[in-house]
């Protein structure tokens, strides 16, 4: 995972490179109707991460207090889960052209991440905890294609600002060793998210983009997360709050897309 997020951190900045050419070179105009697929990598702003840290400690804990011998005690160990969710997303949709520069998009997606840790008791037994995010997504997206006169490098619009309106569809949820719960479906949607995308390669009706963005997502469920970690806090039944959790944060993404209905004209790059 660290070699895919490495080689997607150098993907923006070389792309910004362009080569000089002393001829006139013609760029295609995107397609007026193409498929995508997009993935890059996500850190999820998942802040309940804490509750199953805290569980575990609580674990940990008793398994110490079990050891009767010295050698007990050393045996005892734990893995603690990591501060950061990170997640390879991955999208699929349709996009169309209605009006020059401007472009529609409906795609749906699916994001996944597992996070698990071992303990280790006195008799060196391992006991393995988890919990997993995952979400299917519906989005519908607007992109504007940046004019060379705000934003460029050639004389070609390669800059793009996009933003997205999201929907969570059914098996969205999280699901750990002690149990599951499950999203409430939204009409009005679960949030949005915003990137800046530039075009870097083409070819034929081939074209790469990427993007640099940021999501806001909450998602809201009926069940509570006493259902899938343990809360060693009290509360009263009146105080408990249904579960919600957060699924935006930072993406660095890479999309591909293949034009199917190619627009008519071809804008010339001068050198």
């Amino acid at each position: 995972m660290r070699r895919l997020f490495c080689l997607l951190c150098l993907a923006l900045p070389l792309c910004l490179w362009a080569k000089e050419s002393s001829s006139v070179e013609e760029r295609p105009e995107p397609a007026r109707l193409a498929f995508f697929l997009q993935s890059g990598v996500a850190f999820l702003g998942f802040d309940d991460r804490d509750k199953f840290q805290e569980a575990t400690d609580s674990i940990y804990k008793d398994l110490r207090e079990e050891a009767r011998t010295e050698a007990e005690t050393l045996a005892v160990s734990r893995q603690t889960f990591q501060k950061v969710n990170l997640s390879i997303p991955l999208y699929a949709g349709i996009q169309v052209q209605p009006f020059e520069n401007h472009f529609l998009s409906l795609g749906t997606g699916f994001i996944y991440d597992d996070e698990s840790v071992v303990l280790t008791d006195r008799n060196s037994k391992s006991h393995h905890y988890s919990y997993t995010l995952q979400a299917i997504p519906l989005f519908l997206e607007y992109r504007l294609a940046i004019p060379p006169s705000i934003i460029s490098i050639t004389d070609a619009s390669l800059f793009s600002i996009s933003l997205r309106w999201y929907w969570m569809l059914p098996g969205t949820e999280i699901y750990s060793t002690w149990g599951k719960i499950e999203s409430k479906p939204s009409l009005l949607g679960n949030g949005f998210g915003i990137s800046l995308g530039y075009l870097i390669a083409s070819w034929k009706s081939f074209k790469i983009y990427g993007d640099l963005g940021f999501n806001s997502i909450t998602i809201k469920s009926d069940g509570y997360f006493e259902d899938i970690v343990p809360i060693y806090k009290e509360e009263e039944e009146s105080e408990k709050e249904k579960a919600r959790w957060d699924l935006g944060g930072l993406q660095l993404q890479i999309r591909i897309s293949f034009g199917v209905l190619e627009s008519k004209s071809k804008t010339k790059i001068e050198p």
